[in-house]
């Protein structure tokens, strides 16, 4: 493929009749080395050397014979016959072939198919052993996995002969901080930027960990006080007593959970703690409103207490007892049938139950935040996050996958992936203001529901599997007149056209929207910085590794604990275990960064 500065380079050098033109051949250079350059990189990276292209670029400025005509970026790049990209992200719960409307969408815009290769045990090795991650690589994280592919030369150099310039220009001209900060921490070296960008720094995302609960079921047993988290186990209680049946036929239950996300800790465990204002953190947590951090086996540790919660909702029988060994769709299944009626994602609550259908039933689950919550939210950061969006080295389409990347990152790219194909499930009314189609409405309340339009599957089928984001979705769409990516906050939503039990949700609330209700309670606020986890060492890593497995085997241990007894004695014995492997090693590492992270949290805080 050629690169577009050096095409336009030609054709002036052509326009202006020059006589013979000198070709340089030039290998990419791709992290500092030349072994990482493709076979087709090579062959085609150079058709002038840098001085004609200077000399060409300089010389047409005064030039009086007509300009030479624009090139088509996208053009140059996209394939005459359909590739096949892989793209290898840690984020994905699928693996396979892209399929449904973005399948569909990808091959129109770019003429690509998409092979996701998702993350399992030894897959990073395995690919790093290959001396290929893939052709697109988006990370879980910006510190230890990544920071082994940059310094092995495994991914491309977006700098390189200006790439991101040239074929990521909205990223280049709008992204500036976030490619900073992937500078900062990569030696220099630009290779990506991370997920969740902010247009300004000003507020904070709407919160996502979301205390919903079974509304109709709570109205009928006449609205009781939550004091605390604790509270919810006998609300949920009488909840399953008055509704023991789901939508198929199964056992109802409090809650119901998975593994699947499981990381240093069991998911659902330290995300609940995140409801009082706690950021998961390695191997404990950070108390976003002290920037402290808390050790799991500290005094009154959140861990222990939110372990604690689950743990008495196993034992009064309100707890899933497939939750140790379901997959995250088959949680999903279960709230879609309406067999458990509590969660603590917006995503799984409200997201997934509340269809047309159970809508129109008087059915619905909307938060209910308890006296004594401050659920945490993210401050706009305008550094990005820490999922990093990547090129591989060893890449035949480096400009193809950078084009690709940055459509993601423009308006319609954005609202494509959260919403579906454009004129389909959303567009633009005549005031320039973001709205869902009723398909759109349709996909939002069921995932299951059918596309049209040219496009074939469900909405959930055809999501993108790839699950990274671009901007945040709480980030300002230029487009628009103000409004943000998040259609909870559109103008066009919030009217009073609503359903009776939202209505009465409403009533009983003083709100209108979800996310003024949950903020005017007191949220803790986690202010965007560019902190990034520093690099483990190996010995370190090690060590990190084998405690993780002990925390999460253990915790998963303690909540189907039959008693009280033996929760305490698999805590201890799980205390006993991670000090065994070296846990206070883990510890000093996490209060080193902890440090890191409250400066920068207290200097984005003016303190």
């Amino acid at each position: 493929m050629l690169r577009t500065k050096k095409v336009m380079a030609m054709l002036l050098v052509i326009a202006m009749g020059l006589a013979s033109f000198s070709a340089c051949g030039k290998e990419t250079n791709n992290t500092g080395s030349t072994s990482n350059a493709t076979p087709e990189a090579t062959a085609t990276s150079a058709p002038a050397s840098d001085s004609n292209s200077e000399t060409a670029e300089a010389t047409a400025t005064i030039a009086p014979t007509e300009a030479a005509p624009e090139v088509d970026v996208l053009a140059d790049i996209i394939p005459a016959e359909t590739v096949e990209l892989t793209v290898y992200t840690q984020l994905a719960n699928y693996s396979g072939e892209q399929i449904g409307w973005f399948a569909q969408v990808m091959l129109d815009k770019f003429n690509v198919k998409l092979n996701i290769v998702n993350e399992g045990d030894g897959v990073f090795t395995t690919r790093m052993e290959s001396g290929n991650l893939g052709d697109i690589v988006v990370f879980g994280n910006d510190t230890d996995e990544y920071s082994q592919a940059y310094n092995a030369g495994m991914l491309w150099d977006w700098d390189d002969e200006d790439l991101v310039e040239t074929y990521g220009s909205y990223i280049y001209e709008n992204m500036a901080q976030a490619l900073e900060k992937n500078r900062s921490i990569s030696d220099g070296v630009l290779y990506g930027f991370g997920h969740n960008v902010a247009t300004s720094a000003d507020d904070h995302e709407s919160p996502f960990y979301h205390p919903d609960i079974r509304w109709d079921l709570y109205s009928q047993l006449g609205y009781p006080e939550v004091g605390t988290l604790e509270d919810y186990i006998d609300v949920l209680a009488d909840m399953v007593e008055l509704c023991p049946t789901s939508d198929t036929g199964g056992q109802t239950y409090g809650v119901s959970l998975f593994p699947d996300w499981d990381g240093d800790m069991v998911m659902f465990v330290k995300a609940t703690a995140a409801l009082y204002g706690y950021d998961e953190f390695g191997f404990g947590l950070y108390d976003t409103n002290t920037d402290t951090y808390q050790d799991l086996f500290a005094d009154n540790s959140q861990y222990l207490r939110c372990l604690k919660f689950y743990n008495q909702l196993y034992q009064r029988g309100l707890l899933d007892p497939d939750s140790m060994t379901q997959t995250s769709a088959d949680q999903t299944e279960t709230y879609q049938a309406g067999g458990a009626f509590f969660v603590i994602f917006n995503w799984m609550g409200s997201g997934t139950y509340n269809t047309e259908e159970h809508l129109a039933a008087g059915k619905a689950m909307l938060p209910l935040v308890a006296d004594d919550l401050s659920n945490i939210t993210y401050g706009l950061n305008v550094n990005g996050g820490n999922r990093v969006w990547t090129i591989g080295a060893k890449t035949q389409y480096p400009e193809l996958c950078m084009a690709i990347i940055n459509w993601l990152a423009t308006p319609e790219g954005r609202m494509t992936t959260e919403y579906g194909p454009q004129g389909v499930c959303w567009d633009y009314n005549a005031d320039g203001q973001p709205y869902l189609t009723d398909l759109g409405e349709a996909c939002k309340a069921d995932t299951k529901t059918e596309l049209t339009d040219g496009f074939s599957g469900t909405y959930a089928d055809g999501e993108s599997k790839i699950n990274n984001t671009t901007w945040t979705v709480d980030a300002v769409n230029p487009e628009t007149d103000g409004e943000t990516y998040n259609y909870k906050n559109w103008t066009t939503r919030i009217t009073d056209d609503v359903s009776a039990i939202e209505a009465d949700w409403r009533n009983f609330t003083g709100f209108k929207s979800y996310a003024s209700y949950i903020n005017n309670h007191g949220v803790s606020v986690a202010p965007g910085t560019a902190y990034t986890t520093g690099t483990k060492s190996d010995e370190l890593a090690t060590t990190w590794n084998q405690v993780a497995e002990a925390v999460k085997s253990y915790t998963w241990q303690a909540i189907y604990a039959d008693t009280d007894d033996q929760f305490n004695a698999l805590w201890a014995e799980m205390e006993d275990k991670v000090n065994a492997y070296g846990y206070a090693d883990c510890v000093a590492f996490l209060q080193d960064e902890a440090a890191k992270r409250a400066e920068l949290a207290k200097a984005a805080k003016g303190e």
